[in-house]
């Protein structure tokens, strides 16, 4: 066989099983292992990667939602951006630890090359969490709520946030209810948010709820920008109650500066 055909015969085998054993072509083909991985890397440019993982597979039509998200979202940028991102209210729930381990990369410390390694046992979350439900805009946090022992977050229950909420923008920023306040909030399928209670809650109050798709966390400025420094903070540490958890996510939240909860909407108007 002349080297053309070599090169066309382990393409092909490669894609009839895209899962092959580089060991198993040699045997097939009787050639060396090290002139096959030559003709692979080289002549071939490929490379065995493991598949992405990502969070949930999206259907066409979620697809298809997602552009339109983006549409309205850039809609709004594209006529008016100052006055969009000063009027927008963002809101997610977050579950707080009373001790949530570490990760691998904030456990790592300095040795010289001849000490030990030192050893890490695997430690599960304690059971003891509360429901923390952030509503906040580009200035500061505006409500926070935390979900009592036994309760759910129903249609009712999350209406009557919506309306604390309201009075909080009337107490604090009436400008921003009487030009109208574009209000964004997680909108998986199986959450009250989307429910017709709370639909009609917001149309009442005024609130134009702009379109989330399901599964978009790049949509969700908590998920990428306010609850990674918040859980960084928390992980590692023991608290013994509710009460404690609670104060040391306040302690850090009143210490961040306006900066911060402005840089996620400079990076949204950015974007338009």
């Amino acid at each position: 066989m002349t080297i053309p055909e070599i090169i066309d015969k382990i393409h092909k085998l490669i894609l009839e099983d895209c899962r092959i054993s580089a060991k198993s072509i040699p045997e097939q083909l009787g050639i060396s292992g090290e002139w096959v991985g030559s003709i692979i890397h080289e002549d071939l440019d490929m490379r065995k990667l493991s598949a992405k993982w990502v969070p949930k597979y999206l259907y066409p039509d979620q697809k298809h939602q997602r552009c339109q998200s983006y549409e309205q979202l850039f809609e709004f940028l594209r006529h008016d951006s100052n006055n969009f991102l000063s009027q927008l209210v963002t809101m997610h729930e977050t579950w707080l630890y009373h001790y949530d381990p570490e990760t691998k990369l904030q456990s790592m410390e300095w040795w010289h090359s001849g000490s030990p390694r030192a050893k890490k046992f695997q430690v599960q979350k304690f059971a003891g969490k509360v429901l923390a439900s952030i509503f906040w805009d580009q200035d500061a946090i505006l409500l926070i709520d935390y979900l009592s022992k036994g309760q759910t977050i129903n249609a009712e229950y999350y209406s009557s946030l919506l309306v604390l909420l309201k009075d909080i923008l009337k107490e604090k920023c009436r400008w921003k209810v009487t030009k109208g306040v574009f209000f964004l909030h997680d909108n998986a399928p199986a959450q009250a948010h989307r429910a017709l209670v709370t639909q009609k809650k917001l149309a009442y109050l005024g609130f134009q709820c702009l379109d989330h798709s399901p599964y978009s966390p790049d949509l969700a400025p908590s998920d990428y920008h306010l609850f990674p420094g918040l859980k960084k903070q928390l992980r590692g540490r023991q608290f013994s109650s509710d009460a404690e958890v609670i104060a040391a996510a306040e302690t850090w939240l009143d210490r961040q500066p306006f900066e911060f909860f402005f840089e996620w909407l400079a990076k949204v108007r950015a974007m338009g």
